[in-house]
């Protein structure tokens, strides 16, 4: 199969924007975001993988988002606001207290809305203010209203109604919609929205010029009190008279999760997608690429079969599997995306049937070195297995970091790693990163947890787990540190081992 965004052979790396050093207590699109940027081109690193950039509700996890489209508010950078008088720089104070070790994102959400709306109300009086960084206001309203509007709308419906999720809303407050839209609440999300594809775009331009690709994640469901969901429920199994999810997402037991998980996602009604060749989604992902390159899409396998589950029951044991769209999404998708700039997330206890989808679309997969050494000479993800259509991980924002993996597995998967390695283990992350880059993955991506040789404190997630995970920041001196000591080692490996691409290489810089 012809794959055609992927490179011969590159390297990348993963870090979620909310972990970039910032003094306003979360990652941003500021300045940390373009030094992160420099240090992959002197490191001959090409792509910079992060975690969806949605914005995030109760959990914290960008993986259920308000909005697959939107951008997260946390991210916008203050900097330039201050500098265009919309803020006064003292004002960030209560910000600039905020933990600069992790995200606190009770402080944050306490602190970041209260002056984020005081900065919209200044901006309504001049929409103007910003036109020559961002273009103009009512322009980015109207090219992006197909998700904007009803964004805006989810979000002031949300304050009147407390808080509460979209199914529990008074039956009359629709009756305000015309008058919510004149409402500040309304203002402020386009406002907000404006200002972040305004800057993404910025640090976008500063990444392609740089030689440097950005790899965006989408979850492939979306939340369940979500814009999504709440402006197109006939696309989603929902009793809409009752407002009910009938059936709802999650995986069957396995060897790994003995009572199977139940995720509560509404399903697609794939054949009310498919009467329409999946408009909706095509417009999902066309607002994804307009931030990215390209697209992670999480958990693959539900395209070609998925795991339903009654709504009722909340027991994931309670389901059975349903065909997905199959290959007809992706012949679909090929004619909308030509390059189909995707990425196949397949990991785990996949079927044959999933796999041969992957193929049949034209789309890589991933293979993750952590899970390689379980001792079987026929594990899929050992590196005399890989395949030039497989993205090779040493770890992924749900795993430990590599050297917190070494020191917590099994002494049978220690030596099993030593042995096949044919190194000490006395430095798991960099031996891996070398081992690698000299795989035949055409494309090799290593978490910055590991760039560092970080520990287990460093962990970003761990599923299964709903308390303390998205909240490692790098520090402003392991940002320094992986300019001034990393960059040319990584860039030697990545010259060695033909992951330089050619507008990386010192001779063209």
């Amino acid at each position: 199969m012809e794959i055609t965004w992927l490179p011969n052979r590159a390297a990348g790396s993963l870090l979620h924007l909310s972990s970039l050093p910032s003094d306003t207590g979360i990652g941003n699109l500021g300045q940390s975001a373009y030094a992160f940027i420099e240090f992959l081109k002197k490191a001959g690193i090409s792509y910079w993988q992060m975690c969806p950039v949605g914005p995030t509700g109760y959990g914290d996890s960008p993986y259920q988002v308000f909005c697959s489209s939107a951008g997260n508010p946390y991210f916008i950078d203050w900097k330039p606001l201050v500098e265009h008088g919309i803020v006064e720089d003292y004002e960030l104070e209560p910000l600039r207290k905020l933990s600069a070790e992790e995200t606190d994102f009770g402080s944050l959400y306490r602190e970041f809305f209260k002056l984020a709306r005081i900065t919209s109300e200044r901006f309504r009086k001049d929409c103007n203010v910003l036109e020559k960084v961002y273009g103009e206001f009512t322009e980015f309203i109207t090219k992006h209203e197909k998700w904007l509007n009803a964004h805006c709308m989810f979000h002031s419906l949300k304050v009147i109604n407390d808080e509460k999720p979209w199914w529990e809303w008074a039956t009359d407050c629709l009756e305000d919609i015309e008058v919510l839209k004149t409402s500040s609440e309304y203002f402020f999300h386009q406002f907000i929205q404006y200002v972040f594809r305004g800057q993404w775009k910025l640090l976008k331009n500063f990444a392609e010029k740089n030689g440097i690709k950005l790899i965006g994640d989408l979850p492939i469901y979306c939340a369940p009190d979500s814009s999504d969901v709440w402006a197109s429920p006939e696309l989603f199994e929902i009793d809409l008279k009752k407002l009910t999810f009938e059936r709802v997402a999650g995986v069957p037991p396995d060897y790994f999760n003995a009572d199977g998980q139940y995720w509560g996602n509404p399903l697609y009604k794939w054949e009310v997608h498919a009467d329409d060749n999946f408009t909706w989604w095509m417009h999902r992902l066309e607002n994804q690429l307009e931030l990215f390159d390209v697209i992670r899409i999480d958990h693959f396998r539900g395209f070609n079969d998925y795991w339903s589950i009654s709504a009722e029951s909340k027991n994931a044991q309670c389901g059975y599997w349903m065909k997905g769209p199959g290959i007809q999404f992706w012949e679909i998708t090929k004619e909308k995306f030509p390059t189909l700039p995707f990425l196949a997330e397949d990991l785990g206890l996949i079927s044959e049937d999933v796999h041969q989808l992957r193929k049949n679309a034209s789309l890589p997969g991933m293979a993750v070195l952590q899970f390689a050494f379980d001792g079987d000479p026929e594990n899929l993800y050992l590196p005399h297995n890989l395949n030039s259509s497989l993205v090779l991980y040493t770890g992924t924002h749900d795993n430990d970091t590599s050297n917190g993996w070494y020191a917590s597995t099994s002494p049978e998967i220690q030596n099993n790693f030593r042995s096949y390695l044919n190194i000490s283990g006395q430095e798991a992350s960099w031996e891996m990163l070398r081992f690698s880059y000299r795989t035949v993955s055409p494309l090799v991506i290593v978490p910055v947890q590991d760039l560092l040789g970080l520990g287990s404190e460093a962990r970003f997630n761990q599923p299964g787990i709903s308390l303390g995970n998205w909240k490692w920041r790098l520090s402003t001196e392991q940002l320094e540190h992986l300019h001034l000591n990393c960059s040319a080692y990584l860039y030697e490996q990545a010259k060695v081992s033909g992951r330089l691409t050619k507008n990386l290489l010192k001779d063209s810089i």
